[in-house]
Formats: C-alpha cells, sequence, structure tokens
C-alpha cells in the first residue's frame, strides 16, 4: 500500500486527510447508488439486479483509480450519459437495453484505443483551452442545478422554465441549513467538511421530519441473482445506422466529458494519461457487469476540495461502495436535502474554471458560452458538447482566424454537427 500510495502514508495527518476525502466523495456520489438503477429501469433493466451492477462497476472503477493511476477520482455509472443510455438509445431510438449495453461496449472500445494511442495527446491539443474549461465549467452549472433541485429550491415553473421552489418547504430550508453549515465548516478549513455536514444534515432533517425513500427493496441476500445481468449485449445489430450512430454519440460524450473533467478537476496533470485509460477500460468492464458506462465523477471535486490528492481517496471510496451492500436501505434515506448542498458547492468550484476564459474575444468566448449554458439547459452534457464544437471553428471562420483552428478541429466540428443532425432526426 505504501509503495503504491506513496506519500499518503509519510504523515498520520495525510492519509488521514486521504481517508477522509474518499469518504466525503463516497457520500457526495452515494445517489448513484439508487438513482442510477431508477433512471435504468427506463430502459428495461431490473432495479434489484442493476443495483449491484451500479456498486460493482463502482468499486472496479476505483481500484482501477487507486492502483493503476494512484489518482483521486472515482468512477461510477454517469449521471448524463445513463440518461443518454436509457432515454436517448432505448426510448427515442427503440433499442433494447441489450443493444445499448452494446453499445456501451463498443464505444469503450473506442475510447480505450483513444486514450491509449497518440489520438489522446493530438485530440488534447486540438480542442481549445477555452472548451476545455467550458466543459469543466458546464458540467459544474449542471451539477449546481441538480444540487438547487435535489434542494426543492428550484422547480419547474408555471410560467417560465425554472422558478424558485417554495421556501416554506421543510426540504428546502433543510438544504439551506446544510449549506449554512457544508459553507462555514469549508471556509474555516475543517478536515472533512462536507462529509460532516452530510451527517449533521441527515440527523437534522431525521428529528425534522424530512426523509425520504425509494421503492428499491433490495438487500444483499439477493446478490445470488445478479449474474443474470452479467454479458448479457446484444451485438446482432452491430452494422444497423441506429446502432453506429449510438456508438459516435456515446464515444464522443466519454471521450471529451472525461477529457475536459481530468483537466479541470486533477490536482496532478502528470497522473491524467493513467486515469484516462483507466476510466476507458472501466467503460467495457461496466458493460459486461450490466450497467451504462461508467465516467469520472463529478463529485470527486468535493474530495479533492477536501484533500484527496491520491489513489487512498479513490480505495476508500471503493470500500465504502462495497459495505454499502449492507445499507443500501439506509442510504435510500438520506435525504438529497443533505447530499444537495455538497453538490452544489462542487459545481461551483467547477465553475471557477471560467477564470482562465479569454472574455476578450468573443470567438473563443461564444462557443465556450454555449457549452457552459446548453450542458444544463438541455439536461445533455452531449448536446452542449455538440454546439459549442460546431460553433468554434465556424466562429474562427467567420472573423477570418481560421488557421488560429487545429485541422482536427474542423473535423470534430463536422462530426458534432453530424452528431446533432441525427439526434434531431432520432
Amino acid at each position: 500500500m505504501r509503495k503504491v500510495f506513496g506519500h499518503a502514508f509519510d504523515h498520520p495527518k495525510v492519509w488521514q486527510r486521504e481517508v477522509m476525502a474518499g469518504i466525503t466523495a463516497f457520500f457526495a456520489i452515494s445517489y448513484i447508488i439508487i438513482v442510477n438503477p431508477l433512471i435504468l429501469a427506463d430502459a428495461g433493466i431490473p432495479v434489484e439486479l442493476s443495483v449491484f451492477a451500479t456498486i460493482f462497476s463502482s468499486v472496479v472503477g476505483c481500484l482501477l483509480m487507486a492502483f493503476v493511476a494512484n489518482a483521486p477520482i472515482v468512477l461510477t455509472p454517469g449521471m448524463g450519459i445513463n440518461a443518454f443510455f436509457t432515454y436517448t438509445i432505448c426510448v427515442q431510438m427503440g433499442l433494447s437495453w441489450h443493444e445499448a449495453l452494446a453499445i456501451s461496449a463498443v464505444s469503450g472500445l473506442i475510447f480505450a484505443v483513444v486514450a491509449c494511442s497518440p489520438l489522446a495527446g493530438k485530440l488534447s491539443r486540438a480542442v481549445p483551452a477555452s472548451l476545455k474549461c467550458a466543459i469543466t465549467a458546464g458540467i459544474g452549472l449542471f451539477l449546481v442545478e441538480i444540487g438547487l433541485e435535489k434542494a426543492s429550491l428550484i422547480q419547474r415553473g408555471s410560467n417560465s422554465i425554472i422558478e424558485l421552489g417554495s421556501l416554506t418547504n421543510p426540504a428546502a430550508l433543510l438544504a439551506i441549513f446544510g449549506l449554512i453549515l457544508s459553507l462555514w465548516l469549508y471556509l474555516r478549513n475543517v478536515m472533512g467538511s462536507f462529509f460532516i455536514a452530510i451527517i449533521v444534515t441527515s440527523v437534522v432533517g431525521y428529528f425534522a421530519g424530512v426523509t425520504e425513500s425509494t421503492q428499491i427493496t433490495v438487500n444483499v441476500a439477493d446478490i445470488h441473482e445478479y449474474p443474470q445481468l452479467l454479458m448479457q449485449a446484444d451485438f446482432s445489430h452491430l452494422n444497423s445506422a441506429l446502432f453506429l450512430v449510438a456508438v459516435f454519440s456515446m464515444s464522443m460524450i466519454m471521450v471529451f466529458e472525461t477529457m475536459g473533467l481530468l483537466e479541470g478537476i486533477l490536482p496532478n496533470q502528470a497522473k491524467f494519461a493513467k486515469t484516462f485509460k483507466g476510466s476507458a477500460f472501466t467503460t467495457i468492464i461496466s458493460s459486461a457487469m450490466g450497467t451504462s458506462p461508467t465516467v469520472a465523477a463529478a463529485e470527486s471535486a468535493a474530495g479533492i476540495a477536501s484533500g484527496g490528492r491520491t489513489g487512498l481517496m479513490a480505495f476508500t471510496a471503493s470500500i465504502l461502495f462495497i459495505l454499502s451492500l449492507f445499507f443500501i436501505p439506509l442510504l435510500a434515506y438520506v435525504p438529497s436535502a443533505a447530499i444537495a448542498p455538497v453538490i452544489i458547492i462542487t459545481g461551483a468550484m467547477m465553475m471557477q474554471q471560467l477564470e482562465y476564459m479569454t472574455f476578450n474575444d468573443f470567438s473563443e468566448w461564444f462557443p465556450a458560452f454555449l457549452v457552459v449554458v446548453l450542458i444544463p439547459l438541455s439536461g445533455s452534457i452531449s448536446t452542449g458538447l455538440a454546439f459549442g464544437f460546431t460553433a468554434y471553428p465556424l466562429l474562427k471562420c467567420l472573423k477570418g482566424s481560421w488557421r488560429e483552428v487545429h485541422a482536427l478541429g474542423y473535423v470534430l466540428g463536422f462530426l458534432f454537427l453530424l452528431n446533432l443532425v441525427f439526434q434531431a432526426r432520432f
């Protein structure tokens, strides 16, 4: 362990900080254990089995981050891409969840080829810094929106897209309490500030009667049924147009979302290559395990903000995912209002990437602006990326600065434009 995690064991305060960061990151993303199966249920995947797939794929992903990349990144089935898996591939395109798993596997293979070849470096250089910052900031704003919704502070408006939620709602009041507590502890540099805030807010919510439960009635004794979900991918329509369109879209989401996120939150960019490769291979494994693709969780930033710098943070999260098998009913009763403040603050931290934007060049800023606003407004990371990557070379040409765009930038812009066309078609 010492050889793997290096300086994390040199001082007690360091490894304690790493462990606390892992606990914080786990609780910030723990909702995925409940939410991911509920989303995939709309694709037809049995909820009770999907819980196990979500947990086991997260364990594998975190262990890869810990022992291969030694990076403070938590890999779990991702929000956004699980919605693409369910509502775009299965609901809109009409493909089965078995075919969606096959699409995930092929997309993961493409991701792995990119990650293990010089193409990864070329793509990284081809994507302008403004779009990289925008991806992180856009996902951050998306997290803020999700957090505010979980906190019942915003809701679908009757006369507008979004409106303020009722401040008399006990859940909203609990979330405000949790937000103030989280900010106070964080600004005071209290170790494990977010974890402490989640626990305290949950306890306050329990005594205040602000609790919630889901329809998931699974326990660890049901694990013997999980093999029914293993290796269920259906490749019979590999050559169909629908299959290939879905593969392209999912591949683009995984490659550029991961690239943008890691470049935005990874404290040590020297670990980028191994982390990027580990993320790619875990997506293939997740397909075999019967769930939507794993991604680098944006909530990892909560652990990093708490001091996580090595794979010990990811290892701690993996242990907690294993232990969660025995506490799934308890996790279901941690109210969204207790988790929401951490998600909101994490999103705000990610939006600090806007600091590095070039605001005085509108041909740089406007494509980035499209990414930032369309990710949360459309509820789709792929849509935000598509508009931003398509607009960038277009604006540069309109300005007469077409030489500033890397040759691959034009290729990506064209491919993302095709993606938008096909998404509109299907």
